[in-house]
């Protein structure tokens, strides 16, 4: 479901997000700040959009950015107003960045890294990533985003969706209760209870956003293009903890119709 130019979320694009996991906002920053950024990202790879002989590699990975015109794209008012629409106001804390970013390239070598998963959020203290957990809660995520900065059409990597993924996903981690459940009991038989969910592509313009619900299952896959496609994929972070006293949002409500509970 798109957000056209001009409008917030819609009561019917809030529904979607609950029942399919995401949303698309397109224009959600400008185009000229998607070229600064992507300008910035190709410095720091030490590679040019004019040398395409120098792409020698699938997927050049950069860690996080907080220069300002990282911090400007994902605080725009019109995020802003997305996040307390799906998270709640207050309830977020504003990103000084972003990251990190998995910048494709047009490729017929394999990354290796197109596996189905989850984006788990606490225990990332363990030196076993395979151990990092993810509760029904949904601690230390609030939301996944999607931040694309090039053109991404269906040949040019977008990422996988499965809609309707987190539905699955918090039933299967509602038995864990707070402890939770790590990324190697998640992604058992590569995710097979949601491999009949509908897939979607995340394509768009540059200053489009998906914004995802943290149990959403996605995937990279390979370059099939011409150009490199640049996106960030950062975590909107929580300023506080699951408090039961305040009016569930969006992001716990598609957790409890999942759940058939009360979280």
């Amino acid at each position: 479901m798109s957000i056209p130019q001009g409008t917030g979320l819609t009561p019917d694009q809030v529904q979607d997000f609950i029942n399919n996991g995401f949303v698309k906002v397109e224009y959600a920053f400008g185009g000229d700040l998607a070229r600064d950024c992507r300008n910035e990202l190709w410095a720091d790879m030490g590679l040019s959009s004019d040398q395409p002989k120098a792409w020698t590699e699938p997927v050049v990975r950069i860690g996080w950015k907080s220069s300002p015109s990282f911090a400007a794209a994902a605080n725009t008012p019109r995020l802003h107003a997305a996040y307390d629409s799906l998270v709640g106001e207050g309830r977020w804390l504003a990103p000084q960045g972003l990251g990190t970013f998995p910048i494709r390239f047009p490729s017929h070598k394999s990354a290796g890294d197109d596996g189905w998963h989850v984006d788990v959020s606490f225990g990332t203290e363990n030196p076993d990533f395979m151990e990092w957990r993810a509760n029904v809660m949904s601690s230390g995520r609030a939301l996944l985003m999607l931040f694309l900065f090039s053109d991404v059409g269906p040949n040019d990597a977008p990422t996988r969706i499965r809609k309707g993924s987190h539905a699955t996903i918090a039933r299967e981690l509602l038995p864990y209760g707070k402890a939770g459940a790590t990324l190697r009991q998640l992604s058992a038989e590569d995710y097979a209870s949601t491999q009949e969910c509908e897939i979607a592509l995340a394509t768009g313009a540059p200053g489009t956003v998906y914004l995802c619900h943290p149990f959403l299952v996605h995937a990279a896959q390979p370059h099939h293009g011409t150009a490199p496609r640049f996106m960030a994929q950062p975590p909107l972070l929580p300023s506080m903890e699951f408090n039961p006293q305040l009016a569930p949002s969006p992001v716990q409500i598609a957790i409890r119709n999942a759940c058939g509970l009360t979280i």
